[in-house]
């Protein structure tokens, strides 16, 4: 599997899980970020965090820690 922060700019993938429990996911899945939920990567910034995706029709910023939780079907 592929980890969200893997994906290169402009590089899609579908969300097949989330690697926490408690907080971090809960978070993330409020977001937006569910199984099954197509993602691209936009871009980074200069030192590569944080990262901006557009998911469900918007744009997210999200710090690398939290893209290394999310698991991407290939």
């Amino acid at each position: 599997m592929l980890k969200l922060s893997e994906l290169a700019i402009g590089e899609q993938g579908v969300i097949a899980s989330i690697d926490s429990s408690g907080a971090a996911a809960a978070r993330l899945m409020e977001m937006g970020m569910t199984p099954g939920c197509p993602v691209k990567m936009v871009g980074t910034a200069p030192f590569g965090d944080p990262m901006e995706v557009e998911i469900r029709g918007y744009h997210l910023s999200l710090r690398r820690t939290e893209a290394d939780l999310v698991q991407l079907v290939s």
